[in-house]
């Protein structure tokens, strides 16, 4: 049994992942390429021998590339695995609230880390708490902000928060457009 499974708090926050991500897809309007379960070829090729047995973590197929071969080769459990390591416990999302640390892992995977952790920060802000620097990381102040009872508002805020990134988006680059519906949708859950 692998480490991810005996989280249930990861569990719980997987299960929204998934419903927001489905199989297999290669649009060329998506920036990350090809796509299973959310995890983008992109994704895949920069993750690299984490565990030092001489083959890269995204090729799943051993024939030492990581291709769109991997992406199609990938499994709902690869994706898991590579949430828990690269995202969950990378980032520190079960030392949130459980609602807000689902809401980060969830916008992470979609936008990025970087720029859901921002999200995040404004979100404390607008829920009323301390004005933290959108520094994009999780620290000490960060963890101490959404702690108690600010973190069902943070998560209300977080979704506005996370819509209006997503406008941007799509404003910036209107080829963008066709994935907003889903992206809202994603925000507002």
């Amino acid at each position: 049994m692998t480490e991810w499974r005996n989280d249930p708090y990861f569990a719980q926050a997987l299960e929204p992942v998934f419903l927001h991500e489905g199989g297999f897809s290669n649009d060329p309007a998506d920036p990350g390429g090809a796509t299973q379960f959310g995890i983008s070829l992109r994704f895949l090729g920069k993750i690299g021998d984490t565990d030092g047995d001489g083959w890269a973590q995204g090729d799943l197929d051993h024939d030492g590339d990581v291709d769109i071969d991997d992406i199609r080769a990938l499994s709902r459990d690869d994706a898991a695995e590579l949430y828990f390591s690269q995202f969950w416990e990378r980032y520190r999302y079960a030392d949130l609230s459980p609602a807000v640390g689902a809401k980060v892992f969830d916008f992470s995977v979609n936008m990025g880390p970087r720029s859901a952790h921002r999200l995040l920060q404004r979100a404390v802000r607008g829920a009323g708490g301390p004005a933290l620097v959108d520094d994009g990381v999780i620290g000490p102040k960060t963890l101490d902000a959404v702690s108690g009872k600010l973190a069902g508002l943070v998560v209300i805020a977080m979704r506005s928060e996370a819509a209006g990134y997503y406008r941007v988006l799509v404003a910036r680059n209107n080829s963008l457009r066709k994935f907003l519906k889903g992206w809202l949708n994603r925000a507002y859950a």
